[in-house]
């Protein structure tokens, strides 16, 4: 398959360079405009052809994996290259992106997707695979529903993937993970298992409750329990792990808090469900970026 990046950082240069081993014709379109774009993936060098409007034109499918606030910005210039069957994959933190695609919603199979692989980048130039995982995808539209074959294209090149046919289920449960792991390590800037100490219980323990509140009211299928235990599954498995969330703190960086615990507020909102532990933490985000911004 011709396939394109769009946003080729860890997650998506973890990506582009499985599948250009699985043998695909993958391409990029990368920060950086300068072509090739390359990255050191263990003890091999790795190159793509990076901001060719050909490769845009041809593509079978396009996995856009820059951050939910970054999505609209990235697809604007490229929607009159894009041909009406190639298959957009969203893979990305957070929930509530599918508006600012617009009319590619209308146009095109758009596909969701979810991954618990963990990839770091130490360098611009360097791709580290820090944990394997599982990938959830499935369709956003009715077109995206006759994509249930890349399933299949996906697994091979990096396994586990799996196909939901209610794959707002699989969303909600990571934006949970999301939700008490990513602005819990960003204000605190210490690493996954760093939660697992006694100091951070109580908050844990707030957040999931709220979390598990409004998940029930949109008819997600979970329970306290079960939802405390993966959490503290996940703390522990990516224990060394520094989240995304911490790495754009630490840079000063616009993070993705309004697609993650925004979108959790909205939705509370929405059900006059009280959520005040994930407000807080929202506020308090909120404020670092703003110091940045002045």
């Amino acid at each position: 398959m011709n396939i394109l990046v769009i946003g080729p950082g860890a997650i998506g240069s973890l990506w582009a360079v499985k599948l250009q081993q699985d043998g695909h014709r993958v391409s990029v379109i990368a920060r950086q405009t300068k072509s090739p774009y390359q990255v050191q993936f263990g003890e091999q060098p790795c190159s793509f052809r990076n901001h060719q409007i050909e490769d845009i034109r041809n593509a079978d499918l396009i996995l856009i994996t820059v951050k939910a606030w970054q999505i609209s910005s990235a697809l604007s210039p490229l929607i009159h290259l894009i041909h009406p069957d190639t298959m957009l994959v969203l893979m990305h933190n957070g929930m509530g992106s599918l508006t600012s695609i617009g009319t590619l919603l209308q146009t095109h199979p758009v596909i969701l997707a979810t991954t618990t692989h963990g990839a770091f980048k130490p360098s611009p130039s360097r791709l580290i695979h820090t944990g394997q995982g599982e990938t959830f995808i499935g369709a956003a539209n009715e077109k995206g529903c006759q994509c249930q074959f890349l399933t299949d294209v996906l697994h091979h090149a990096l396994p586990e993937v799996y196909w939901h046919h209610q794959i707002e289920h699989a969303l909600w449960r990571k934006l949970a993970v999301n939700c008490v792991i990513n602005p819990l390590t960003a204000l605190h800037q210490c690493a996954n298992g760093d939660l697992a100490t006694p100091e951070f219980q109580g908050i844990i323990s707030a957040l999931i409750t709220e979390i598990t509140a409004v998940m029930i009211a949109e008819n997600i299928p979970v329970s306290l329990e079960e939802l405390t235990d993966h959490i503290h599954q996940v703390i522990t498995a990516t224990a060394k792990n520094h989240s995304s969330m911490h790495q754009d703190v630490f840079h000063q960086r616009k993070t993705e808090i309004d697609f993650i615990t925004g979108h959790l507020i909205r939705t509370a909102g929405r059900h006059g469900i009280p959520v005040p532990e994930n407000e807080a933490l929202y506020q308090q985000i909120k404020a670092l970026e703003k110091q940045w911004e002045s």
